[in-house]
């Protein structure tokens, strides 16, 4: 039985990773294979890149890092994301297509049509069965970051505009989306979580129950 596929998304210091641990965590006490990803990175050569993206001392032309998000994004789904839902596993990942379009689109002010259509190049058609978009405001969620990489030392205003551009992208998939009030305790995060999965039930067992 094919598996799920399942991204979460949000702005910086939204709690995405905190939150999949936890996810990860309840499927795990109900015997389900579960396999985390994170992007870039999620494997080898994808961590190589990441490393690049991130370094405070990278000086990369817009359309480099956009590339380079790609290849790591292209790398992740060939040899871990696919063959992992096809033995009916459930990944869990960190950030995916959305993150390109909020981030290179919006942020950087590129052409949103053109990263989709990369995207779609970059993933060949596999995309997650849910994204979860973890909203609150960037000020809140910067607040949060103890260290800054280079993406998260961008100015406010990027950071809002790649807000904008989630919700946007939310917007237009509403039948892949589910937008999540990232404020509160984390407990009450998880909670808001595991209602936004409880249609895919009969694949996630008691879990989201």
């Amino acid at each position: 039985m094919r598996g799920l596929f399942i991204t979460f998304e949000g702005v910086e210091g939204s709690g995405k990773s905190s939150q999949i641990v936890r996810l990860e965590a309840r499927l795990r006490a109900e015997g389900i294979d579960v396999v985390c990803v994170r992007e870039p990175g999620g494997e080898p050569m994808a961590e190589r890149i990441r490393a690049l993206l991130l370094d405070t001392a990278s000086d990369l032309e817009a359309r480099a890092e956009l590339l380079l998000f790609l290849a790591a994004r292209a790398q992740v789904v060939s040899r871990v994301v696919a063959p992992a839902v096809a033995r009916g596993a459930v990944v869990l990942g960190d950030r995916h297509i959305d993150s390109s379009v909020a981030y290179q689109g919006w942020g950087r002010q590129q052409d949103v049509a053109a990263i989709r259509s990369l995207n779609a190049f970059a993933v060949g058609g596999v995309l997650p069965d849910r994204t979860l978009l973890l909203d609150l405001p960037p000020e809140t969620g910067l607040a949060r970051q103890m260290d800054r990489n280079r993406m998260e030392a961008e100015p406010a205003e990027f950071h809002v505009r790649v807000r904008e551009g989630f919700l946007a992208e939310a917007r237009q998939s509403p039948e892949r989306f589910r937008v999540i009030d990232a404020s509160g305790s984390p407990a009450e995060v998880e909670e808001r979580i595991h209602s936004a999965l409880r249609d895919l039930a009969p694949a996630l067992g008691r879990a989201t129950g």
